[in-house]
């Protein structure tokens, strides 16, 4: 919150002064004789303006004690601002700045860190989107954990967040899986069919082809391709929605792409022509993603007559901006890297500003049962569905262990570790942190008399001056940061490692020190603290769509 706060008076004062727009950046200094935050943002100006940095510098820092006195949240903070060469701007912390956060937490609850930093805008956030052909896998767990949690942090910072699945519906892998299908239907027939050699062969398929023969008998045998796919389609949807449900992921939409019309597409064709942005050549319609960087031009229709993939998925995007939403946010698997920039080049070319879009790749997982790798193949029928995982290891640990890592670096899940009752495994880690404090609480009650709420913030300065407290209290301050970078850059993966680094120093604080002690006012402020860290955990966790434990 404090740093945000700084950050944004001296982008104002950027502005104000030299008409700049500059992005501010406040790290830690590497001595302390430098303050607690520094910013280079005068050398940024400098190189933009091409002047001398001492002089913008302070300039900016002449602005920001003029705008520190008329701020009450800052004038308890912040003891000085000053400058450094060769173009740094230092600010210096008042001892006692840390302890109001304590009373906001107190105050807030589980409020402490949301903002309006969305302002209601509309986002729209796809993911999983998995072809209706098979089990959901564990790569498709992980897109769903990711995509939840980052939808909960970014309603959580303001914005309106719509959450979307798309149905591939239509096209050759729906085909496939009418024809697996009837082929298993027609074995329990006694006839001997082969199956497509790019077809399912997974149980669940022979499970389906079961499900018909009882419901219809023979009366089936002569029916198209396409009934069997429809039947079986809505079969493996429904427990795509079951085990999305038990994984904790409700989605708003589920938008079908047989809804996108032929005369959508055509209209969608016409608006890119009309911009200039269709080529037509030998029979084919091409779409001149190169303009854009893209390194060939995209086809759009064949010369047969039939569309690419890519031409509905133009009109599904263009689709989104209709409904009113001013972001959109994909997370795709890595075999969609290629289509990344030619989706971008579209939306850019139908006018629509390229910041509004974010795709997401969210590399593979790689699970693992102690040295053994298992495969994963949904047409082969080898891979380890979501269900299955979620029944050995529970969906808190699923959900933790997926989020744990960037979306674009592969994960490496380690099936024993997830398992574990111990603190090795970080989501029991935190989990315990949680739970400890909650015990804490509870004996408290029985001890000390008015311990619910800390009566007098400023005398907490005396009580609370131990490093390990006061490492504490620092790492509290952060999480409103923590979310508004989330919501900022997309990261979800953020809030576990934040969450682990708040559980590391509360375990570290509780191995020193007792919290409840025969001094009252030391105890009552320790439980003012602990009080506060159990907020941040449990916030924290529902956001990850994990249980915070009362016991462990």
């Amino acid at each position: 919150m404090l740093k945000t706060k700084l950050s944004t008076l001296i982008k104002k004062i950027a502005k104000e002064n030299f008409g700049e727009e500059i992005e501010v950046s406040l790290q830690k200094p590497p001595k302390k004789d430098f303050g607690n935050f520094s910013t280079n943002a005068a050398m940024q100006l400098a190189s933009h303006l091409r002047r001398n940095p001492q002089e913008i510098g302070k300039a900016i820092i002449k602005g920001l004690r003029r705008e520190l006195d008329k701020d009450e949240f800052l004038v308890q903070r912040i003891r000085g601002v000053e400058f450094a060469p060769p173009g740094f701007i230092n600010f210096f912390l008042k001892e006692s700045s840390l302890f109001p956060v304590l009373a906001e937490i107190d105050k807030k609850g589980l409020l402490y860190g949301s903002s309006d930093l969305g302002r209601g805008k509309k986002i729209n956030i796809e993911f999983v989107s998995a072809n209706p052909t098979g089990p959901l896998n564990i790569a498709h767990g992980r897109q769903a954990a990711l995509g939840d949690t980052l939808a909960n942090i970014l309603g959580d910072q303001g914005y309106s967040v719509s959450r979307e699945y798309y149905i591939n519906d239509e096209g050759n892998q729906i085909k496939l899986l009418g024809e697996s299908t009837r082929a298993r239907y027609l074995e329990i027939l006694g006839e001997k069919v082969s199956i497509p050699r790019e077809g399912y062969r997974g149980d669940y398929i022979k499970e389906i082809a079961r499900i018909i023969f009882e419901q219809y008998k023979e009366k089936v045998r002569e029916k198209d391709v396409d009934f069997f796919a429809q039947f079986a389609m809505r079969q493996i949807l429904e427990q795509i929605k079951k085990d999305l449900q038990d994984f904790g992921v409700e989605f708003d939409v589920w938008f079908s792409q047989r809804s996108i019309s032929s005369e959508k597409i055509k209209e969608v064709i016409r608006e890119l022509e009309k911009r200039g942005y269709i080529l037509r050549e030998e029979g084919a319609t091409f779409f001149k993603s190169t303009i854009f960087g893209d390194d060939k031009d995209r086809v759009l229709i064949k010369s047969n007559g039939e569309w690419t993939y890519f031409a509905p998925d133009i009109a599904y995007h263009q689709n989104k901006y209709q409904r009113g939403f001013s972001k959109v946010i994909n997370l795709w698997g890595p075999d969609h890297h290629g289509y990344v920039l030619r989706l971008k080049a579209a939306v850019e070319a139908l006018g629509y500003p390229l910041e509004t879009i974010s795709i997401l790749i969210v590399q593979l997982v790689t699970l693992y049962r102690g040295r053994e790798k298992m495969m994963m193949s949904t047409r082969a029928g080898e891979f380890i569905s979501l269900r299955q995982l979620l029944k050995e290891i529970g969906r808190d640990a699923a959900r933790f262990f997926f989020v744990s890592r960037r979306s674009d670096s592969h994960l490496d899940f380690d099936l024993e570790l997830a398992k574990k009752k111990s603190l090795d495994n970080p989501v029991y880690y935190i989990q315990y942190a949680h739970a400890r404090i909650c015990s804490i609480i509870e004996f408290a009650k029985g001890t000390l008399e008015n311990s619910a709420h800390f009566q007098d913030i400023a005398d907490l300065g005396p009580l609370l001056n131990k490093k390990k407290e006061i490492e504490l209290i620092k790492k509290l301050e952060e999480f409103p940061e923590v979310l508004e970078t989330i919501a900022q850059r997309l990261e979800p993966h953020r809030l576990t490692t934040y969450l682990y680094q708040l559980s590391s120093t509360f375990h570290s604080f509780y191995n020193e020190y007792r919290v409840v002690t025969e001094d009252k006012k030391l105890s009552s402020a320790r439980l003012l603290l602990v009080r506060c860290t159990k907020i941040v955990l449990q916030k924290g966790l529902e956001l990850l769509g994990i249980t915070a434990p009362k016991r462990m």
